[in-house]
């Protein structure tokens, strides 16, 4: 019984990662758009192209449930193919609700009017694609007032960390720390807004200081996934597990390899 997940390179590996240890039982495909990686800089009707593409594969791999681990992904086209794509019987879920429900501290059911939260100044670290959306500033709109989010588009990380190159990656996240605190010097929580940069958690913490509260992904999306599956036990499908990639399986699995510190053998979807 396989769950899909789905993103457009590896950095959806540390959403795998986290959703395979707190569910051990259950059979996951993972897909890697990797010949048409970085999806941060495409436009909003590319990346839905991309996506419902990628989805479709992972539908016909017999995943019933198939999680957007990719930040750019949920926030350009997962509310476009709810409304006019996924069938009836499938479901397609993003990674903004487990984040905005951890910041807020209130869970996706509660329908009750915006309130104020427990934080006024948070950071938004994501992809130029994602920040041009402003898709987590209008589902956190839904849910806390008086939250005042300042954005800044990481442009060149997800490429140094696909390629492997930590260096550079953490001269790209020092600096885009720097070019936040010019807007916003006092920054009370941090969102990661793509699941590439739990890989850099400690390089952000670090940058942004002690004080600042940093949210990552992965750990907070398992959680949820449990919760949803433990409540939809329907949409376990009947794939087996997998590593899929658009890109070179052999040049993506050493990437693979190198990010869980595991060995993960890709094939070609």
């Amino acid at each position: 019984m396989a769950v899909g997940i789905f993103d457009s390179g590896l950095g959806g590996l540390t959403v795998l990662d986290a959703a395979q240890k707190r569910l051990p039982d259950v059979d996951f495909v993972y897909l890697a758009d990797s010949a048409n990686a970085p999806y941060g800089v495409r436009t909003a009707d590319n990346i839905y192209d991309l996506t419902t593409a990628a989805v479709q594969r992972l539908f016909d791999a017999g995943c019933d449930l198939v999680i957007l681990a990719c930040n750019t992904a949920s926030a350009a086209a997962l509310r476009r193919m709810q409304e006019r794509w996924v069938p009836s019987d499938k479901r397609v879920l993003g990674v903004f609700v487990p984040m905005i429900e951890a910041l807020t501290e209130r869970q996706w059911g509660d329908n009750s009017p915006p309130r104020e939260v427990g934080v006024q100044h948070v950071a938004l670290f994501a992809t130029p694609a994602t920040v041009a959306s402003r898709a987590f500033q209008r589902e956190l709109a839904f849910r806390a007032i008086g939250v005042d989010v300042e954005a800044q588009a990481c442009g060149g990380v997800v490429d140094a960390i696909e390629d492997g190159d930590m260096i550079l990656a953490d001269a790209l996240v020092r600096s885009h720390v720097d070019a936040l605190k010019r807007k916003m010097p006092e920054p009370q929580a941090a969102i990661l807004g793509c699941t590439h940069y739990p890989l850099m958690q400690d390089e952000f913490q670090d940058a942004l200081g002690a004080d600042v509260a940093v949210y990552s992904q992965a750990g907070l999306v398992g959680e949820s996934l449990a919760d949803y599956l433990q409540r939809h036990p329907d949409k376990m499908g009947s794939g087996a597990s997998g590593y899929l990639t658009t890109g070179d399986p052999k040049t993506v699995s050493q990437r693979a390899t190198q990010f869980l510190r595991r060995q993960i053998t890709f094939e070609a979807a």
